[in-house]
Order: structure tokens, then sequence, then C-alpha cells
């Protein structure tokens, strides 16, 4: 986690992508119109100090500048700026996922407007049973009402 997004550094990806972290930092340069701040960013230099010191870091060699931190987004347009077979099929695999989301939301779409559907019935046949009741309870209970007598009168 780092300026609060969960971040993978340059020299992880490039080697999850089977290139080489410049090979990889240089293809991103190229295209860096496809990685705006909220898909990569570069560590400024007190951030990679302090990554730095959280590693056992040799005194010799290693990188001159700070890497760069993908987030999840910058990952995958990664994938389609690299070419190499690993990112190929990672950009591939990406694109499916994709598609299968998008095919669920649109079948979770018809699931609620069937479910919508079926609440509606369910009160329309609320109000039937409920007046179906009623007339039972009428003909097993029937209401009396002021009636003239039948039959003969004394007087």
């Amino acid at each position: 986690m780092i300026r609060d997004h969960k971040v993978m550094i340059d020299n992880e990806l490039a080697e999850m992508y089977g290139v080489k972290t410049k090979r990889l930092n240089e293809q991103v340069k190229r295209n860096i119109d496809r990685f705006p701040e909220d898909f990569m960013f570069q560590l400024t230099e007190e951030e990679w100090e302090n990554l730095k010191s959280q590693f056992a870091t040799s005194s010799w060699g290693g990188r001159r500048t700070p890497p760069f931190m993908f987030t999840e987004q910058g990952v995958a347009m990664l994938s389609s700026v690299i070419n190499s077979p690993i990112a190929i099929q990672v950009n591939i695999s990406i694109i499916l996922v994709f598609v299968k989301m998008r095919q669920w939301a649109a079948n979770y779409e018809d699931l609620l407007k069937k479910i919508d559907d079926l609440r509606e019935n369910q009160s329309e046949h609320n109000e039937h049973i409920r007046n179906i009741y009623k007339i039972i309870e009428e003909l097993v209970r029937p209401a009396f009402t002021e009636r003239k007598k039948v039959g003969f009168r004394k007087d």
C-alpha cells in the first residue's frame, strides 16, 4: 500500500511478464498517456528511501532512479503495451474476464427485473386472496340485517 493504493513495483511486474525492468519502463514512457496517475506513479525520493529501508539492499549497484508503481488498472494497461508471450496471455485473460463480468451483470439485471415482477404479482395475489377470504367469511358467518319477519302476527 502506497499513497492509499495497492500497488506492484515495476521490477516485479517485469519479472512476471518475462521482460527486463528497463524494457518495461521504456514501453511505459513510450505510452505514457495510457498511464494516468491512478494507474501508475513514480515514487518520490523519500518514498523510495523508505521502501529501500524495508529491504536488505547492497550499497553498490542497483537502481539509479525511484521505481514506478502500478495499480490494478495500471497492471491491466501494462499487459497491453508489453509485447511478451506472457503479457499477451495476461491481456487476453483480462479481456475474457471483463466479457464474463458483463454477461453476468446482464443476467443479474434480468434477475432483478424478475424479482420486481414477482413482488408486483405477489401484491396483486395478496389482494385477491384477501378478497377470497372476505367472501368465504361472509358465506360462513352471514351478516344479519334488519328484515321483515316472516310469518303471522298476533295483534
